[in-house]
């Protein structure tokens, strides 16, 4: 069997899903910059940093795919003190997630990966790690908490980067425990030796780690068979889930035919942290009821979704529903009741991303639209774009108007690349939107003044700004509307 029907699937239920992550914390750190010059001290270019941006990485990468995806997470693990490890543990406890079993070891490096990023191209990473195995007095706290986490818990993720958290006896421990207490325990494996995993009920390497554990050299279905078949054997666990790349994946249980899902077509960004995508998606749907197949049918779509997207990204509720129901991501990932848009603005703010609010009518799109759009755009990281609905429009605009009614608005701006999100308000609801956006700035058209903008108060009061963009292009809805009423072209 190649195909699994997961169009039905509900992903909502993921929402109600409780999640124990243990293994290895990093923190992605970015540091942007601008190249113009050779150094005089040595023939390296010279990289003057503009902006410090940093992520979860590692085993937090899963924790933020899981969060995106509405979960109750819970992590365990070790990292250092100091600045890095306050900014790990201070990210985590961002999203919702309970820490109590992150350690706290003022001996050990916080695993953090710094890139330098000069004319638009990594120019340089920079690692600080301890590749150190825990103590056997840490190994014991983490199996503590994870005793009385695992039984209130649906799934336990061990995301292993060969940093020295999961360790052969934590790991025997994990098994031990989640087999009594009946939850499935899936492991992203690292290293060559896959027999620490024992008690694994599904591991999920990709093609180059399978290979290179099981000494398969994997080139075609029966190689890959059989690298399967040896993994499967030497972990002791019940499936194994390996992930091909442009080729999807393939799922293998002991005694059954192989499950292959193949890769949607699509042009392919970036792969970076695609496999933190699958290992939260087959979890959680898991966790949610399906089988195995299912499982793997839906991380192969999530995991299709995110190579898409340029860097470490993640997948949320609305962009898997939607590719599950064949419709445009950009219409329905985009637009976002206004709670539902809270939520997700507090996630980016808490990443430090810039965030732009603009609002209109949008009634025959023209030119101005375009450019204030795009404008808007350059001032920040996120664009929300507020779209008056149909009564609002016709009150502030006067009968016969709107032309084009609200659902085909939301879809025009939505097709536009530089939208991040599209909420849809009445007017009587400004104030409350402008309080759940919370901008950095809200912009308008150049023919407002800055104390004419509606709502300005509450922008400045909530410490953001307003901007106003000029239009050279003279046109407007109005003016075209009375030009087609007119019988002018």
């Amino acid at each position: 069997m190649e195909t699994e029907n997961i169009h039905s699937f509900d992903v909502s239920l993921f929402s109600s899903c409780r999640v124990l992550v243990v293994g290895d914390m990093m923190i992605d750190e970015y540091l942007w910059g601008e190249v113009s010059r050779i150094s005089p001290e040595a023939p390296v270019q010279v990289v003057e940093v503009k902006k410090t941006t940093s992520t979860l990485g590692g085993a937090g990468n899963v924790v933020n795919n899981l969060t995106a995806l509405g979960a109750k997470v819970s992590v365990a693990g070790v990292m250092g003190g100091g600045k890095a490890g306050d900014l790990l543990n201070g990210k985590l406890t961002a999203l919702g997630v309970n820490t109590e079993g992150l350690l706290v070891d003022q001996g050990r490096a916080t695993t953090r990966k710094t890139r330098v990023i000069g004319a638009n191209q990594q120019m340089l990473r920079i690692d600080r790690e301890s590749k150190q195995e825990i103590s056997e007095e840490q190994v014991q706290a983490i199996v503590r908490f994870a005793q009385n986490q695992i039984p209130q818990c649906d799934l336990v993720i061990a995301s292993d980067y060969g940093k020295g958290v999961l360790t052969r006896s934590l790991m025997e421990e994990l098994a031990k425990i989640c087999k009594t207490a009946g939850k499935a325990l899936i492991v992203d494996p690292k290293g060559m030796d896959y027999s620490k995993y024992k008690g694994a009920t599904c591991i999920t390497p990709n093609k180059k780690e399978a290979s290179q554990a099981s000494g398969v050299e994997i080139k075609d279905q029966a190689s890959l068979e059989r690298a399967a078949a040896k993994l499967l054997e030497i972990a002791g666990a019940e499936k194994i889930l390996i992930t091909l790349g442009k080729d999807g994946m393939a799922l293998f249980s002991p005694g059954e035919e192989p499950f292959r899902v193949h890769a949607q077509a699509r042009q392919v960004f970036d792969v970076s942290g695609a496999g933190d995508t699958v290992i939260s998606v087959l979890g959680l749907s898991l966790a949610a009821g399906a089988s195995y197949k299912t499982a793997a049918a839906l991380a192969n779509t999530a995991a299709g979704i995110v190579v898409a997207k340029v860097g470490t990204a993640t997948v949320d509720q609305a962009e898997l529903k939607a590719q599950l129901q064949d419709q445009p991501i950009a219409y329905q990932a985009k637009l976002k009741p206004l709670q539902e848009l809270k939520s997700a603005l507090e996630n980016l703010r808490r990443q430090g991303k810039k965030i732009i609010l603009t609002n209109g009518c949008f009634d025959l799109l023209h030119e101005g639209h375009i450019n204030l759009l795009e404008q808007s755009r350059k001032l920040g990281d996120v664009l929300v774009v507020a779209v008056d609905d149909d009564e609002s429009v016709r009150m502030v605009k006067g009968q016969g108007r709107p032309i084009i009614r609200e659902r085909e608005r939301v879809k025009i701006i939505s097709a536009m690349t530089g939208v991040d999100f599209v909420t849809v308000f009445s007017t009587n609801q400004l104030d409350e939107l402008i309080r759940a956006v919370k901008p950095d700035i809200l912009t308008k058209g150049g023919n407002y003044k800055p104390d004419q903008v509606l709502g300005h108060e509450i922008v400045e009061e909530l410490g953001g700004r307003i901007v106003l963009i000029p239009d050279a292009s003279d046109v407007s809805s109005t003016r075209i509307i009375q030009d087609i009423r007119n019988g002018r072209g």
